[in-house]
């Protein structure tokens, strides 16, 4: 990710834990909240061997949109060799992970720490 400040959106805050970039997504993630967060991710995915952890904790509502953007940096961490780690301990998010299978390609975590004290979550292929 470039240099300089830190997006602060409605939906989206980013900051820097133990030399990873984590997305803090937030409220209602839908496609809306997904077109506004999307530039930034792709950001955050596009160079070589980027550190990702997407933190879904302060997520209120979260629909296929929301899946989608999991799987986009899913896909372009992957293709860059770098490693996605996601957090995640709302009830229902949780839920929707696991029905779609999402839960299998990349193990949600309690908390920052934990995930990063997880092996690499970016085994697999869809």
């Amino acid at each position: 990710m470039a240099p300089g400040p830190a997006p602060h959106t409605r939906h989206l805050r980013v900051h820097r834990h133990r030399g990873h970039t984590v997305l803090e997504l937030h409220g209602e993630i839908d496609i809306l909240a997904a077109m506004e967060i999307t530039p930034f991710l792709d950001s955050a995915t596009g160079g070589p061997a980027p550190q990702i952890v997407i933190d879904l904790r302060p997520v209120e509502f979260f629909d296929c949109s929301g899946l989608r953007l999991l799987y986009r940096a899913r896909r372009r961490v992957l293709a860059r060799e770098g490693r996605l780690h996601l957090v995640c301990t709302q009830p229902l998010t949780l839920r929707i992970l696991k029905v779609t299978g999402l839960t299998h390609l990349l193990p949600p975590s309690a908390s920052l720490d934990e995930a990063l004290g997880q092996p690499e979550a970016t085994s697999g292929t869809f």
